[in-house]
């Protein structure tokens, strides 16, 4: 699952960043709509279409949120009386129901065990945060990717290499020095990266999804620098989901051709 499919699970708000002001989102309508352009930049006709209610309906809508910095539009090149409605502003998450309720006792049970060591602290503190905010309600997967990108770009420095043979055991040899999970790569039509033991998502309570959204960031930093080209990376197993592992699928990124 990519961070952008988060806005694909039911959500009470939705979460976006302008100029440094948060603007919360909750009204159902304009939820579907941003659903919808955050996908890709959308026509007025077909927000119109899809959501089934009035154009002065929609466009009132739509005018609130531009006015209020979360969409923008363009005017098409060829077509002065057609509109193109695309996000104007960072999307950091969600605000819905708990997704998860611990067994009781849980906060009591040992973590750390008897033998302490730096790496486990952090898995410690990392996944307590995560499942805070998942009892919560609160849903900031799109932040943790952001995260992971920044945190990639410094770890590309270490395992970059000109052979692509030796960047792969850089890496798999990063992830096990520094108690992050352990790596096995596949090579074929699509790269998969399958991690067991990982160190982001193995503590988690199950909530039925992949979860790794900051390794995603993190692989998306490291693989777009060794190769050059932009890439996605999908998470498609997790222990969060219940696998025995997690698995990533790294694809070269499609450009989206722009309509006019």
């Amino acid at each position: 699952m990519k961070a952008t499919e988060q806005t694909e699970e039911k959500a009470d708000a939705l979460i976006f960043l302008k100029n440094g002001r948060t603007i919360v989102v909750n009204s159902p309508v304009r939820i579907e709509i941003l659903r919808m352009v955050m996908t890709g930049e959308q026509r007025f006709d077909d927000i119109v279409r899809r959501i089934g209610r009035a154009k002065s309906t929609v466009s009132v809508h739509l005018r609130d949120m531009t006015d209020d910095g979360i969409l923008a539009e363009r005017t098409d090149e060829n077509d002065a009386r057609r509109k193109f409605l695309y996000l104007d502003a960072r999307y950091l998450g969600t605000i819905a129901a708990p997704v998860c309720q611990m067994p009781a006792g849980w906060e009591e049970q040992p973590v750390l065990g008897d033998s302490v060591r730096p790496a486990s602290v952090f898995r410690l503190i990392f996944n307590t945060i995560r499942t805070s905010l998942l009892q919560s309600g609160v849903n900031i997967e799109p932040v943790l990717f952001s995260a992971g990108i920044r945190a990639g770009n410094e770890v590309a420095k270490i395992v970059s290499d000109n052979s692509n043979e030796e960047f792969l055991k850089k890496l798999s040899d990063f992830f096990r020095s520094n108690e992050l999970g352990k790596i096995t790569i596949e090579e074929g039509d699509q790269l998969v990266i399958t991690v067991t033991d990982c160190y982001e998502c193995q503590d988690l309570p199950k909530i039925g999804r992949p979860a790794c959204s900051f390794d995603c960031g993190l692989l998306t930093a490291v693989f777009t620098r060794q190769t050059g080209d932009e890439v996605d990376v999908t998470e498609t197993h997790c222990y969060a989901a219940g696998d025995p592992f997690c698995r990533f699928v790294i694809t070269k990124k499609e450009e989206v051709p722009r309509e006019n």
